[in-house]
């Protein structure tokens, strides 16, 4: 009985301590692709919390109530309880929907090509082509005579070079494949597409905070898949500048 009682409590904070790990984990944001999608994880968890709490104390109370029942009684109609959760259920899809296209339809977090054209005619905006192969990425600075390579290959190292970036920049990252699909993800960055035979696809970011972020292809590529690692310095313009001109002799 005394168990019993603790159900509903246990609920409560439990839901109580989920509404704390998003925003603590998204405290300190690396660049505004991440503070975008983490709002937004924010936001729907805010959104989601009360009705999770409100349906499973529903469901708890019913239990509770009817627990000594002998015998289940048929249900009744209830006009203004079914339009009730109808139009509650309308009102939240929309929230959500509204919500997630505010986001998702800015060129920081979903960039078309159109969108890479219009940030590359900008001036000091700085473009890199992203090449996977297995198991390893091919880095290419457009308007600069520099390519590098990082990864592993069948377990023998084929480079060390990280991607580097300028921090309070705009970048465009344009992501393609050699052979088969991969997906050029770094989390702490909120930076992702995947990368295609073929077909190129655009991350548009700026505002990079200076420091050194992992970077991972989140696509089963093949048996060198995990080893497909490599990381994203980003640095200040000026050490930058100085990084394409001679990256053997600047310290990234």
């Amino acid at each position: 009985m005394r168990g019993k009682r603790l159900v509903p409590v246990l609920v409560a904070v439990v839901g109580v301590l989920a509404a704390f790990v998003d925003p603590v984990a998204a405290s300190g944001y690396q660049s505004v692709t991440e503070e975008l999608i983490r709002d937004l994880n924010s936001m729907m968890l805010a959104a989601a919390l009360p009705i999770t709490l409100l349906v499973e104390g529903i469901l708890v109370y019913t239990v509770w109530k009817f627990r000594n029942a002998d015998e289940a009684k048929p249900t009744k109609e209830n006009r203004r309880l079914e339009i009730t959760w109808t139009v509650a259920t309308a009102v939240v899809l929309l929230f959500v929907g509204v919500a997630a296209y505010g986001v998702m339809g800015q060129t920081a977090v979903t960039a078309t090509g159109q969108d890479a054209q219009t940030a590359m005619a900008q001036e000091d905006t700085v473009t890199v082509d992203v090449e996977g192969v297995q198991w390893y990425w091919n880095y290419e600075y457009v308007g600069e005579n520099l390519s590098t390579t990082t990864g592993a290959a069948t377990g023998d190292t084929v480079g060390d070079q990280p991607l580097v970036l300028p921090a309070d920049t705009k970048v465009v990252i344009r992501t393609e494949s050699q052979d088969v699909i991969h997906a050029f993800h770094a989390p702490e960055l909120g930076l992702k597409a995947d990368a295609l035979p073929g077909q190129q696809n655009y991350i548009i970011t700026n505002d990079l905070e200076e420091g050194t972020y992992q970077l991972y292809c989140a696509e089963f590529c093949g048996v060198g898949h995990s080893e497909m690692l490599s990381e994203i310095e980003v640095v200040d313009r000026e050490t930058y500048e100085d990084y394409v001109e001679d990256p053997e002799n600047t310290s990234v």
